[in-house]
């Protein structure tokens, strides 16, 4: 058992300038603190077995799943089943911070598909 943050755990950087803190990262469980600047997106994607939860910390966020929209504020979550094709999206003007948690870990449970919006930075 550990204390952990954003200043003792792997940092990373996705996409157009994201960036993902590990704060906990097993087979079973995975969570991650992350940034998104304005204007950017992930990937639509899909895992096969992992279920993931996102929770707003700062900022508003669009979450794409399945055909629906989601617009989440701060203090704000929602539940992503295993196979829901999905991205989440800041068309803000302020940063977004979430964590991201996933169980079983996404790690090779990704599967990339067509991007729904070129022109955000993904």
């Amino acid at each position: 058992m550990r204390i952990v943050s954003t200043d003792t755990v792997t940092a990373y950087t996705w996409g157009a300038g994201c960036r993902a803190w590990a704060l906990a990262d097993t087979e079973t469980l995975s969570v991650k603190e992350e940034s998104m600047p304005p204007g950017t997106a992930e990937r639509d994607h899909r895992h096969q077995r992992a279920r993931q939860f996102f929770y707003i910390l700062r900022g508003e966020a669009t979450l794409e799943a399945g055909e629906a929209a989601h617009s989440l504020h701060a203090g704000e979550g929602i539940e992503i089943a295993p196979g829901i094709p999905h991205r989440i999206c800041n068309t803000s003007t302020e940063e977004l911070g979430f964590l991201v948690i996933s169980a079983p870990s996404t790690a090779g449970d990704r599967i990339e598909m067509e991007s729904r919006d070129p022109q955000m930075k993904q």
